[in-house]
């Protein structure tokens, strides 16, 4: 089952009492909003008992193409990794 952000907002609409459904969806947003805006700067993103994103430059490469064998130039790009943190490691694991 994957956990969409209408999970999301649901989840943080109901575990705050003093919130209504729009606050929660902007809280959510927010955060998203947020999140986005650093990593599209290149910036890492660090948080404390889940993980670390991280943007990575990969350069332009040789690549093919599957259906017809034709070589090409794969062009330079920026990616995105994600390393969980210790805790978080643990708890998928117990």
């Amino acid at each position: 089952m994957t956990l969409t952000k209408a999970d999301l907002v649901q989840k943080v609409y109901k575990s705050h009492d003093n919130l209504t459904k729009a606050e929660a969806t902007d809280a959510v947003e927010a955060l998203l909003s947020t999140m986005k805006k650093c990593l599209a700067s290149g910036e890492d993103l660090l948080v404390s008992g889940f993980g670390k994103f991280n943007v990575k430059d990969k350069s332009a490469r040789r690549g093919r193409n599957p259906q017809s064998g034709e070589e090409l130039i794969l062009e330079p790009r920026r990616v995105i990794t994600f390393k969980p943190s210790g805790i978080l490691r643990t708890k998928i694991n117990d």
